[in-house]
Parts: structure tokens; C-alpha cells; sequence
């Protein structure tokens, strides 16, 4: 059986030659595109199974190409590797905002951008993880039925808001969220969370769970994630 179509979007020719050869070489079928316009294009003749997407594109650049994407009915659940410049923050946030499921800077290892692009395809077929299922994470247990959670076999008094957080980021190891991210998960009709608040809620959460808090990270001018390993 035929692996998955990657669209590859870079308008440097020598990557469009060095990802195609290498993610051939892994089976996938491979498509580029050199500018976003081209993109658009490729993704309404044959909608590929993954994207790997330039931010700096000639024309409509990768921001623009993911918002168009991700507003279609037909393509919004198309998953998007965002490859980036070192210093365009804002552009990542963005990008993530826009449900990009994960961004590589350059220059990058085509062996990490490889490993990157085979664990959104997991996630894919996975699907979403159910929010009623147990997660256990070395020494942590996290129980969403019960809202209960136990760090080496004894439970951790958290706040609604900071346990949906936790609960959130758990559900997706190694996943960076913003904080509007964060921000329209756990807020409900019952308690409000702000971006600036999420801060607060990290805090009080590391704070909560001791030595298993360190397993929340700080990604500088993103957001946040949970380490698994």
C-alpha cells in the first residue's frame, strides 16, 4: 500500500529537492509547490494527507495559504508542518492559531523534519483522543470522569480551570499551544480565563503538582506544552 501525499511549499529549490528525495526515500508520495499560489492549486487537484508549509512564500505567503485551508470545509483538517525563519515568532503564533499542527525553524536536520512529519501523521490516523480516557504519564494520573488527579498515588486539589489546562495539554504530548489556544478550551459559561491569566494558571498547576510539574514547558514567545517523556 501507497503512503501518504505530502505537499512540500518552499520556494528554495534545493529544499524542494532535498525533502522530496528524502521523504520518497520513506515511502511518501511527494508533491512541491514554489510559492503559495502553486500550493492552493496542488491542494485542489489532489488534496495531499500532510503539508509541509514555508511561512516566507512569493505572492500569498504560508500564513495566508493556512487561513485559506483552514476556512474550507474540504481542506481544514489537512495537517500543516509550518516551516520558519528563526525570530518570526509572531508568524508562528499565528500559524498555530490558525490550527497549524506544528512548525519546524530553519535551517532544520531533514531527519527531524521527517520525524516531525511522521508523529502529525500518527496523531492523524490516531484521531483525537478521547477527553473521558485515563492518562498516566509516569508518576501522574489523570482521571477527567472523576476530574481527579494523582501524582505518586495521592490526589492534587486543582481548580477547574487549572485542571482543564492541565487535562488539555496532557491529551497531546509534545504539542505546543498558544494561550488563546488554551484560552478557548477550558473557558466556559461558569469560569473565564484570559491569555494573561493562563500564566497564572501554569504557575499555581507547577506549583500544585511538585517535581511532576516540570513536565509543563515554556516554548519563549508561543505558549506552552507537556513533556511525555
Amino acid at each position: 500500500m501507497a503512503k501518504e501525499k505530502i505537499l512540500v511549499v518552499d520556494d528554495e529549490e534545493d529544499i524542494l529537492e532535498l525533502l522530496k528525495f528524502k521523504l520518497s526515500k520513506e515511502g511518501y508520495q511527494v508533491t512541491c509547490a514554489a510559492s503559495g499560489e502553486e500550493a492552493l492549486r496542488c491542494v485542489r487537484s489532489e488534496v495531499p494527507d500532510l503539508i509541509v508549509l514555508d511561512i516566507m512564500l512569493p505572492g500569498i505567503d504560508g500564513i495566508e495559504v493556512t487561513r485559506g485551508l483552514k476556512n474550507d470545509f474540504d481542506t481544514k483538517n489537512i495537517p500543516i508542518v509550518m516551516v520558519t525563519a528563526k525570530g518570526e515568532e509572531a508568524d508562528i503564533v499565528t500559524g498555530l492559531e490558525l490550527g497549524a499542527d506544528d512548525y519546524i525553524t530553519k535551517p532544520f536536520s531533514p531527519r527531524i523534519l521527517i520525524a516531525r512529519v511522521k508523529t502529525v501523521l500518527r496523531r492523524r490516523e490516531k484521531g483525537s483522543q478521547d477527553k473521558t480516557e485515563v492518562i498516566r504519564i509516569h508518576n501522574l494520573l489523570i482521571h477527567p470522569g472523576r476530574h481527579e488527579v494523582l501524582v505518586n498515588g495521592g490526589p492534587v486539589q486543582l481548580t477547574f480551570a487549572e485542571f482543564g489546562i492541565l487535562h488539555y495539554l496532557a491529551r497531546r504530548p509534545g504539542w505546543v499551544f498558544t494561550r488563546s489556544q488554551i484560552v478557548d478550551e477550558v473557558r466556559g459559561d461558569d469560569y473565564y480565563v484570559t491569555d494573561r491569566s493562563v500564566d497564572v494558571q501554569i504557575v499555581g498547576l507547577r506549583r500544585k503538582l511538585g517535581p511532576a510539574g516540570n513536565h509543563i514547558e515554556t516554548v519563549r514567545g508561543v505558549g506552552y506544552r507537556f513533556r511525555g517523556y
